[in-house]
């Protein structure tokens, strides 16, 4: 290299006895150098000049000095590191910020160590535990109460009911049906053997129908409109000897006023209203 080939690449003065930095194969004075190709901390935002060491993480840069944490400011020089939202963290720092807490102990799950997750909250493995027998759950099955998780023969031991139709365990839901517990899908109408759980029924002798299998086989008919009579959410209805009628059916068979409550007179399957019977012979 002559003499005229060692003058730094970018001032061209002359680098003979002076500290240079060759940059792909070209000199440069130092001061040059920082001005032209430094980079800048990604703390400090001063330039990382060519006599500092350049950390360099994800194409950004810090000095060595300002290679921190974001939270305790400890340095993270040749240390684990997490970044989190653009901050760089120590794995102290991440865990206790952003690593899950343990639902039973409220300590920190560790990055790493296996956890486990049930209904939003999580546990460490070792925490996650029935609340009867104290042994890990993990991955078996489990039924959850107000009163903790259980593992299942925990819990049919000293929880569950038994229904009434298939005596298996009930393990949620369910109903009760003559202080009987049933399951949902074996509650079912004693005729067409449909699921009662979200319908209306009756039952005779102790045996739950459903509304059209009971008002086929059982219900008394109205003797105006002939439509079963339930008695379904207190409706009303009217007896006489081996009659039935509905309350709003119970009307004069001639002006058709109501009769509920009133005296009336009878001719063969006709009701009367007094005024009206008076005209025709009646029974009463």
């Amino acid at each position: 290299m002559t003499t005229a080939q060692f003058d730094c690449q970018y001032c061209t003065a002359s680098l003979l006895g002076k500290k240079y930095v060759l940059k792909d194969d070209n000199p440069y004075c130092v001061s040059c150098y920082d001005r032209v190709f430094s980079n800048y901390c990604e703390e400090c935002k001063e330039p990382i000049e060519s006599d500092s060491k350049d950390l360099c993480y994800k194409g950004r840069h810090w000095h060595e000095g300002c290679f921190n944490c974001a939270k305790c400011n400890h340095s993270l020089v040749e240390k684990p590191f997490v970044a989190k939202d653009e901050r760089l963290l120590c794995s102290e720092c991440y865990s206790n910020e952003c690593s899950s807490k343990c639902f039973h102990c409220k300590k920190t799950i560790m990055p790493g160590s296996r956890k486990m997750e049930f209904k939003g909250n999580y546990w460490h493995e070792t925490c996650f535990l029935c609340e009867h027998c104290r042994q890990p759950i993990g991955t078996k099955p489990l039924i959850s109460k107000e009163s903790g998780n259980y593992c299942v023969p925990c819990f049919e031991r000293k929880f569950a009911h038994y229904c009434s139709f298939c005596k298996k365990v009930i393990t949620s839901g369910g109903i009760t049906f003559r202080d009987q517990p049933w399951h949902k899908e074996c509650f079912l109408c004693s005729g067409c053997r449909k699921e009662l759980c979200e319908e209306e029924f009756m039952s005779k002798d102790d045996y739950p129908f459903c509304l059209d299998c009971y008002n086929h086989l059982y219900a008394k008919k109205c003797a105006a409109c002939t439509r079963p009579i339930t008695g379904l959410r207190g409706a009303k209805f009217i007896c006489f000897q081996d009659r039935q009628w509905h309350s709003e059916c119970f009307n004069c068979g001639k002006c058709s006023v109501s009769l509920v409550g009133e005296g009336f007179l009878t001719q063969n399957k006709e009701i009367f209203c007094r005024k009206c019977g008076s005209g025709v012979d009646t029974d009463i």
